[in-house]
């Protein structure tokens, strides 16, 4: 999908950019691009949509910072907000996955006028997370591992990639993945999404609550999923004061849109 650059906070950014009508600005997360949704892109401009979907900073071909403090959510929302800005568009709905999902969660929060509406996939409301259980714990032991760096580089890239095949296990886009981090420093650009913002040391101090979401909200969570809870996805209707909608998409990894794209596409344009 061809791509266009477009200024972000500091950062120039590959950015989708198809259809006409009302924009949907659609977010990836870890290990994926803006190539991620390929099979809801169609779907949407046919139904009439304008879609925008970047590459995030430190993947696809969007730029990669050196510095860890780069890839703090805060910086990738002045990135959204600045895209926005520089293609004159006043609002959008937002549909966002994993990391992706929590710099939507943060759009729709902090610059609420900018946000029509908001599709959460696979991540919560930042609020729904931060009381830990065992089983989120356990599931997201990754983000310890991905804390070492150049550990974390080697032990994922060793022997083909194995222990990365083996973590994203039913993933229909990891040679896609391998590829694409198996340029120079593509890898330790993603993972310093984590670095930035899962460090165990953020546990040891109290965190300002994160404001409520005033915009209608669609929250999909998948039963296959191997990283996240439901229980973090249900619990975010408490924060969100507009109206709220919670599907659980059947049978799908984490991945849901490439596992199940027709039944993803059907929830959006419902939705949207």
């Amino acid at each position: 999908m061809a791509r266009r650059r477009v200024q972000g906070d500091g950062v120039d950014l590959a950015v989708l950019d198809k259809g006409e009508g009302r924009p949907v600005l659609m977010l990836h997360g870890f290990p994926d691009s803006g190539e991620l949704w390929r099979g809801q892109v169609p779907a949407l401009i046919e139904a009439g949509f304008r879609v925008l979907a970047p590459d995030l900073r430190g993947f696809g071909e969007s730029d990669r910072p050196a510095e860890v403090a780069d890839y703090r959510i805060g910086r990738s929302v002045a990135d959204m907000v600045a895209v926005l800005d520089a293609l004159e568009i006043e609002r959008a709905a937002v549909v966002a996955h994993d990391w992706g999902a929590g710099v939507g969660w943060a759009l729709a929060g902090l610059v609420p006028d900018r946000v029509e509406r908001l599709v959460a996939m696979s991540v919560g409301h930042p609020n729904a997370g931060r009381e830990r259980t065992m089983e989120s714990r356990e599931k997201a032991w990754y983000a310890l591992l991905f804390q070492f760096e150049g550990v974390a580089e080697e032990l994922l890239a060793r022997d083909d990639w194995a222990l990365f095949r083996e973590w994203t296990r039913e993933y229909a886009d990891v040679d896609r993945a391998v590829a694409a981090f198996s340029r120079p420093g593509a890898l330790t650009a993603a993972l310093n999404w984590y670095r930035a913002s899962m460090h165990p040391r953020g546990e040891l101090k109290p965190r300002d609550p994160f404001p409520d979401v005033g915009v209608p909200v669609l929250g999909l969570w998948s039963t296959g999923d191997a990283y996240l809870t439901e229980r973090q996805m249900v619990r975010s209707e408490a924060w969100v004061s507009g109206e709220w909608r919670y599907e659980r998409v059947s049978g799908a990894s984490h991945w849901m849109q490439l596992d199940q794209p027709e039944r993803v596409n059907e929830l959006l344009l419902g939705f949207l």
